[in-house]
């Protein structure tokens, strides 16, 4: 006898505060149950048979209405019950994920003579990001690039990149960035990162352009979450104002950088031992 029900996210994942309520033809409640940690919802209420309306509510996801049957035998057995999230895409499921760099990369791209580009990266970061269970907008993230893993494919130009006219990695080794926000973007499908970027001594408000790509398995056993960013810099934010100027006017190195994040994070507090 009783109320069961399976409440899930459209990727498959447990809505684990999810509320259903049982309300008969009159309005009245019959029946109210929270999900467990698998999104199961059990309540033994003894039920009368008939028409109920079955409604699942969640934060942050867009409530349901149903009608269930309530058998002679007093159960209602509404099935699975698919979540929306509010304002956007699905997120990861809620709790820790830490990103893998072998699998992850951080790349930027400026003009070079204003007519070419220098494509370049970075080959040591690290970073976590804590997906929250109710609300998207206090999710976090954090990341720490070391600045001297700056690669253009060039060791003369990398040198020079690291010297005090640029990153200046002997008093500044470390590039890192603090998410404040994150935000539904006009697309449902994009969100926008709000955060803080200190390189070179210098914190800036910076928003990133995310798109949350999917999860999915990998060969450890383990859960991956897959996510690309995007951002525009200019590098005079953060006190780097060196430059060459050409008899033309036209600057050597451009001062914009495009850079692009393509992340991918494992569910938990470490990476699998490969």
């Amino acid at each position: 006898m009783g109320l069961t029900a399976k409440i899930l996210t459209r990727d498959g994942w447990a809505v684990s505060h999810a509320v259903v309520t049982l309300t008969d033809t009159t309005g009245t409640q019959m029946a109210r149950a929270a999900a467990d940690e698998e999104g199961t919802v059990r309540d033994t209420t003894d039920l009368a048979p008939g028409t109920y309306t079955a409604i699942v509510t969640a934060v942050g996801y867009a409530p349901t209405a149903s009608t269930t049957i309530v058998t002679v035998s007093g159960r209602a057995e509404i099935g699975t019950v698919t979540l929306t999230r509010q304002g956007g895409t699905e997120l990861p499921p809620p709790g820790p994920w830490t990103i893998d760099p072998a699998h992850s990369s951080v790349t930027a791209v400026t003009r070079h003579l204003g007519i070419s580009t220098i494509h370049g990266r970075f080959t040591d970061f690290s970073g976590r990001i804590e997906v929250a269970p109710h609300d998207a907008a206090t999710s976090r993230v954090e990341a720490v690039i070391t600045a001297a893993s700056i690669d253009t494919g060039n060791g003369m130009r990398d040198d020079h990149l690291r010297s005090p006219d640029f990153l200046d990695v002997s008093a500044h080794p470390t590039i890192t960035y603090h998410s404040t926000g994150l935000t539904p973007a006009s697309d449902p499908d994009h969100w926008t990162l709000h955060g803080e970027l200190t390189m070179h001594g210098v914190a800036r408000p910076v928003d990133l352009a995310l798109t949350y790509l999917g999860t999915g398995k990998d060969a450890w056993g383990g859960m991956r979450a897959a996510f690309h960013a995007t951002t525009q810099l200019h590098r005079e934010d953060f006190a780097m104002n060196y430059n060459q100027v050409l008899q033309a006017g036209i600057a050597a190195i451009g001062t914009t950088l495009k850079v692009e994040l393509d992340i991918q994070a494992v569910q938990g507090e470490t990476l699998p031992q490969t």
